[in-house]
């Protein structure tokens, strides 16, 4: 990511003071939002996919230090250092990295000489709401936005949102970044850059960002401060990526000295079945793997390779057992 000084986003697309002062002071909502940088081991588990070197956005939720981010930024960090637009860095450390939300918790070692934003838990988001995503830097580094969908979102990685917010204009710098409602409070974390169909007739694609909402934070949030992750039993596990292809689910690759490895999936592989299940989509796929019981419960597929059906049986895993812990500081 570039420094601050390097970029900003173009006048006519950033958030104008006027057109909140009545609902709330813009610049001290944005001031919430830090900028974050991670380092991670290169043995580290999802170093080949994310890097060692990882940088984004998080936010200040509460005045004691506790930021929240997207997880991917975080997970397996062994440093991270949090920074405001008001100037000066002070390190962090990883409090939790929830795989099901994708949300990420850091605890700043210093202070911060910002506001926490409030969270916006409970309200209804929906499609034409007038929004702001913001990366750390203030006006110039924050979109106005609308926006365009709440829907269900299936990710190539064993992940589904049921009700992703998807807004547009796309932030380009859109990881951790905070989706900040017409109040002023904290709608949602930035998490990706994809393409939306939408339109009539025609299918029109545009550019957006897929936003975790926020109101999927308070059920865990206690859980994540006491031990690291939602006191439930952790869903098993394959360890590869499979995309829609065709109307077909393939699997486009695998991790890694996962399960799916070591079960003798391969890449092109096309998946017809969960047991006997058909399966119909992307988001049905995770769904009904994840049905199949906690952690280490015996997945069986039924497989197209080569013109051949076939049945593998995977043994699942806990995700987590396969990530570095976070180091104490």
């Amino acid at each position: 990511m570039p420094r601050t000084a390097d970029w900003e986003i173009p006048g006519e697309f950033q958030p104008k003071p006027e057109d909140y002062r009545a609902a709330f002071d813009l610049d001290r909502a944005l001031s919430a939002v830090l900028g974050l940088r991670a380092t991670v081991p290169d043995d580290a588990f999802t170093a080949p996919v994310l890097g060692t070197e990882r940088a984004g956005s998080g936010v200040l939720i509460r005045r004691d230090g506790l930021v929240l981010t997207i997880g991917y930024l975080i997970t397996e960090a062994e440093t991270i250092w949090l920074t405001s637009a008001a100037g000066g860095a002070v390190p962090g450390h990883v409090l939790a990295y929830d795989q099901e939300t994708g949300f990420g918790l850091v605890q700043a070692l210093g202070r911060l000489p910002v506001p926490a934003l409030e969270l916006g838990s409970g309200r209804r988001v929906g499609a034409g709401d007038r929004v702001i995503l913001a990366a750390e830097g203030g006006r110039r580094h924050a979109v106005a936005a609308i926006v365009v969908a709440r829907r269900e979102f299936a990710g190539y990685w064993e992940y589904v949102i049921d009700r992703a917010i998807f807004t547009a204009p796309a932030h380009p710098f859109w990881g951790g970044a905070a989706l900040i409602g017409a109040d002023g409070r904290l709608l949602g974390i930035g998490s990706l850059h994809v393409q939306h169909a939408g339109g009539s007739g025609r299918e029109l694609r545009r550019d957006v960002n897929m936003v975790v909402p926020i109101d999927l934070l308070p059920p865990i949030l206690d859980d994540l401060l006491t031990y690291g992750r939602p006191n439930r039993p952790p869903r098993p596990w394959l360890g590869l990526y499979a995309a829609e292809v065709e109307d077909a689910i393939v699997v486009a690759g695998i991790a890694e000295r996962g399960p799916a490895s070591k079960a003798g999936l391969k890449p092109g592989d096309r998946v017809l079945a969960v047991r006997d299940e058909p399966i119909g989509s992307l988001a049905s796929f995770w769904r009904k793997i994840w049905a199949a019981g906690p952690a280490g419960s015996e997945i069986v597929l039924q497989i197209v390779r080569d013109g051949e059906t076939m049945t593998v049986r995977v043994a699942s895993a806990d995700r987590g057992q396969f990530l570095k812990a976070p180091k104490l500081h």
